[in-house]
């Protein structure tokens, strides 16, 4: 009756019977093998386009909030009655455990003024799973599609500070230009199903009195423009004539019209701007007094206006939406003095690109240098470093299998390949040598050498595997972030490993000219030096030997 542990070993023994016959064949016949491994590694190169790119996977949590922005000067009331009825409506939506709303935002005060006040409302969803978020979020966009003129904008905690996943900058020097790109830019997103939530800071301005003077007439009147605004503004902003003194605090006494003379511009207009100077002159007489809207925030990059467009993406990474968003401004120019500079995640994504592929050839750089300081060669390392191109093989297919875009991080778990992959074939290089150092011949040690590494190598590949597979399960809250990174390092490992076993080999066999009787040589040296030490160490520790302290002292010259 067999063991246990022999029914446990016979796919193993199995497998080993299988490599043992085809590693020869493959050592006889290079050419097949090295051709897969090479076809294998360019349709790598050539799917990684596939994959798309992000700075950092989106990953849900059990809440997120939705920001309603009613035009500027909205009352109160009509943004709370909006929050009201969007809640109504959603409160009893399966997923949904606490909804609560907040109608108004910030003070006077605030210092973005931008995104406070009385005419946004904001919208709390605490859910009773994750994979609630998407259809809330997709019913909650279908309910103010019924309010136009809200601009609606979707986040989560932040537990990174990140921008908007696209933000992109349209300059300029003439604002109206700018405004009219700015819109042209959010209509061609809206008319897109990859982009949601997509708002500018051009669309939605402040209301304002504009007045424009007319210097002849005023002129005329005896007035100057300085005179006329001096008045205009102690009437309606006000002047503050003295202080109030009250316990510890002083208070501000405020001199201005009443209101009722300055509740509409009717009343503006009829405003006197030459107090106590014979026949009054109103302010319509010398300045045209208009209602308009204003910008209501103006921003600059390297000393030019820009207006910044942002959007949530869905359905679509950020790589593939950059360009997407590029090839539609191409068909579609946003104006002959108008530039579109792509910023936010995008922008940080190219710069965290950059910098982790430098950190990724600064890795292999180390493990050379690392490895030939030990194999004392400059051959064997680069042998070694042929498992990298085969683990990148395995990580962009375990990454199109699972539809991860490449991220961060990816390429840490890219980074963290480069230390993992090396160290199978380390030990079957090593193996090797130290047979050949014995007198073995170059084929029969590859072949030895790949037998008595085999255990080792598929037990520490096994126990990796085994170690990534829950975090590549994507198991908890946050997993979406560690999953990626667990994913490449999984399907890294495993091709690699498969690969090494045969191709490790016959790169070896193909660059290594040196002969046996070097390598024969170069142990019998090891050995005798081996030898020496070991004499060296035996004879100090001898009490017989006249090198060591026997324990007597010496006579002196006078023989005491």
């Amino acid at each position: 009756m067999r063991k246990a542990s022999d029914l446990a070993m016979a796919p193993y023994h199995r497998a080993e019977r299988g490599y043992l016959r085809m590693l020869p064949n493959a050592l006889a016949r290079p050419v097949p093998v090295l051709a897969v491994a090479a076809i294998a590694f360019a349709l790598t190169m050539l799917a990684v386009p596939l994959l798309g790119t992000d700075l950092i996977p989106q990953f849900a949590q059990d809440r997120f909030e939705m920001t309603a922005k009613l035009p500027p000067g909205t009352p109160l009331a009509k943004t709370d009655a909006l929050i009201r009825a969007v809640q109504a409506a959603h409160a009893k939506d399966a997923g949904v455990r606490v909804l609560y709303g907040v109608s108004g935002t910030g003070t006077r005060l605030d210092a973005s003024p931008t995104e406070s006040g009385e005419n946004i409302g904001k919208l709390s969803v605490v859910m009773t799973h994750n994979d609630a978020e998407g259809p809330l979020t997709e019913a909650l966009r279908k309910t103010m599609q019924a309010y136009p003129a809200a601009q609606v904008d979707f986040a989560r905690p932040e537990l990174f500070s990140l921008s908007p996943p696209l933000e992109i900058e349209v300059e300029g020097n003439d604002l109206e230009s700018i405004r009219d790109a700015g819109n042209r830019l959010a209509k061609l997103l809206r008319g897109n199903a990859h982009y949601a939530d997509v708002k500018s800071t051009v669309e939605q301005g402040f209301p304002e009195v504009q007045i424009v003077f007319d210097q002849d007439r005023a002129a005329a009147l005896g007035l100057t423009t300085r005179q006329i605004a001096d008045v205009v503004v102690n009437k309606v902003r006000g002047n503050v004539a003295t202080r109030y003194s009250f316990r510890d605090r002083k208070i501000d006494v405020l001199v201005r019209a009443q209101e009722s003379d300055r509740a509409s511009l009717n009343d503006i207009r009829r405003l006197i701007v030459n107090p106590g100077r014979g026949a009054p002159v109103e302010l319509a007489s010398v300045a045209n007094v208009i209602s308009t809207t204003g910008p209501s925030e103006i921003h600059r990059a390297d000393q030019r206006r820009v207006a910044i467009v942002s959007a949530n993406l869905r359905d679509i990474d950020l790589g593939n939406a950059i360009r997407e968003v590029e090839s539609m401004v191409a068909k579609t120019p946003l104006g002959t003095e108008i530039d579109m500079h792509i910023g936010g995640q995008g922008q940080e994504l190219d710069e965290s690109i950059r910098s982790l592929l430098f950190a990724f050839g600064l890795a292999i750089f180390l493990v050379y240098l690392v490895m030939a300081s030990q194999f004392e060669s400059l051959l064997h390392p680069f042998v070694i470093l042929f498992t990298i191109p085969l683990a990148l093989v395995g990580a962009v297919a375990a990454l199109l299998i699972t539809r991860s875009p490449a991220s961060v991080v990816v390429f840490i778990g890219l980074i963290l390949l480069v230390g993992l992959v090396v160290k199978n074939a380390i030990i079957l290089i090593d193996k090797v040598n130290q047979l050949r150092e014995e007198g073995m011949p170059k084929r029969t040690a590859l072949v030895e050498g790949a037998r008595s590494r085999l255990r080792p190598i598929v037990m520490t590949t096994m126990t990796a595997l085994f170690g990534f597979m829950p975090l590549a399960l994507a198991f908890g809250e946050g997993s979406e972030v560690r999953s990626p990174m667990a994913i490449t390092v999984i399907g890294g490992l495993l091709v690699s490993t498969m690969l090494t076993l045969l191709v490790i080999p016959i790169v070896y066999d193909l660059l290594d000219r040196k002969s046996d009787e070097f390598y024969a040589e170069r142990g019998r040296r090891a050995r005798h030096d081996a030898q020496a030490v070991a004499n060296i160490l035996s004879h100090e520790h001898d009490p017989l030997s006249g090198g060591g302290n026997s324990g007597h002292a010496a006579p002196g010259p006078d023989g005491a």
